[in-house]
């Protein structure tokens, strides 16, 4: 088959067949077809569209072009998390301690922050020695032994979406649906999971704006997910706002390590929590299994949640969380002692220009400050300054004097710090009247 037919025929909007995608997807992949012409059909993808059984089909062939995980012989469900990226979303290092300190398997790869979301990777390689470059082997020995890991993608694991993805951000085509969903997928499917959760982020703060848009993404990955005979649920959380009162990776490894030791903010504890739950859930759907916590049996997402905050409250979940540091080669000192690590030469207080209450704190704008202060990247070959970043002394609801701090910079760069104020300023909003958000939790898809 001709590969100009293929882009001809996606530019007018014909749907591709199984063998279509996998003639390009393969042939890319090993060289045979250049860069321009997959170029031409991400571009046909991105306005055209791709229909569900295109999606699934994309998605298998990604999977299929590397190695698959087999964690049949480690005794356990074997459940995974995933979000779609947002500002201060720091739940898979504080979930996954806490599920395997359930007895729940979690293989977890992860990746890292691009534009003003974070990512999962930098903010774990803050904690000194801490490696998320491990090979499969070694990624399973962990889960074996540990019960939980969490590494970075391999060459081995979905190497087609690896080389797409790459292709994709020069080409201005990542944001298209069918490739989120089966970028996404293609990397959770491969490892050797029972069950997935995924965090479907809205709002500013989001890829996902509209909950139309975050529906439709759900949607689709969770019928991916169970066409394959992985029990897949997704629910829609709110980033409006940044999650928690922390933006940047040591700063945000801080408010994990408080938050295991079950000191966390409100929006953090109840998304951290509604997933953790759901992957109980999932697992116990897979299993038939009721779950054991502090000596009693439970079933059912209220007491899975009590069962969790017990797990948090009785130290179980720091203490798996230690051994996953240790597991990894990080320095475990650090979990008791966060002054050991990364900390920035200069703060600044950002101040209110009024009294009254915040009735915005656009999430965007923070990751996008945040990001001119170090904390993040605009292309993926940039470095990371891994102390950079915020601490957000207001959110949403809250009372503001004039003059009081709204958040605290930190930063070891002064060239961007005015810049980076003025975004974060153009976000905030204080009005007279209290602007109370709603949960955190806008809905559940299964």
């Amino acid at each position: 088959m001709r590969v100009y037919d293929i882009i001809r025929k996606k530019r007018d909007g014909l749907e591709l067949s199984r063998d279509e995608l996998a003639h390009m997807v393969a042939g890319y992949t090993a060289g045979r077809i250049p860069d321009y012409q997959v170029s031409a059909l991400l571009m046909a993808v991105f306005f055209r569209g791709m229909s569900e059984e295109e999606t699934v089909h994309l998605t298998e062939i990604m999977l299929n072009s590397g190695t698959l995980l087999d964690l049949s012989d480690i005794p356990g469900p074997k459940i995974d998390k995933h979000s779609t990226g947002g500002v201060g979303d720091k739940t898979s290092i504080i979930l996954a301690p806490l599920l395997a300190s359930a007895g729940i398997i979690v293989p977890m790869i992860a990746g890292r922050g691009l534009g003003h979301t974070g990512g999962t990777l930098d903010k774990l390689e803050s904690m000194p020695g801490f490696r998320t470059s491990l090979s499969l082997t070694e990624f399973k020995e962990n889960l074996r032994r540990a019960g939980l890991s969490i590494m970075g993608q391999t060459e081995e694991i979905a190497p087609a979406d690896r080389k797409l993805y790459a292709l994709r951000d020069v080409t201005a085509t990542v944001d298209s649906l069918p490739f989120i969903a089966s970028s996404i997928m293609s990397k959770k499917l491969a490892e050797g999971i029972q069950g997935l959760v995924l965090d479907v982020k809205v709002g500013s703060g989001a890829f996902m704006k509209t909950k139309e848009e975050a529906r439709k993404l759900a949607t689709t990955m969770v019928k991916i997910g169970n066409s394959v005979g992985v029990k897949t649920v997704a629910i829609l959380t709110d980033m409006d706002q940044p999650l928690g009162k922390t933006v940047g990776n040591s700063l945000e490894i801080k408010e994990c390590i408080s938050a295991l030791r079950g000191k966390w903010p409100d929006d953090l504890r109840e998304v951290t929590l509604t997933l953790a739950a759901w992957m109980l859930k999932v697992a116990a759907s897979i299993h038939g299994e009721t779950f054991h916590f502090a000596g009693r049996d439970v079933a059912g997402l209220e007491e899975y949640r009590k069962g969790l905050e017990d797990l948090i409250n009785n130290g179980a979940a720091f203490t798996k969380f230690v051994e996953m540091v240790d597991s990894q080669h990080g320095n475990p000192e650090a979990a008791f002692k966060p002054g050991l690590l990364p900390s920035a030469k200069m703060t600044k207080q950002i101040t209110a220009n009024r009294e009254g209450y915040l009735v915005r704190l656009d999430a965007e704008k923070v990751g996008r400050a945040s990001m001119l202060l170090g904390a993040g990247r605009e292309k993926i070959t940039d470095a990371i300054d891994h102390s950079a970043g915020m601490i957000l002394n207001k959110k949403v609801g809250e009372q503001v004097k004039a003059g009081e701090p709204i958040a605290m910079f930190h930063y070891n760069d002064e060239s961007r710090e005015r810049e980076a104020e003025e975004i974060f300023l153009s976000g905030i909003e204080i009005g007279p009247d209290r602007t109370q958000p709603g949960s955190a939790i806008i809905e559940v898809i299964q």
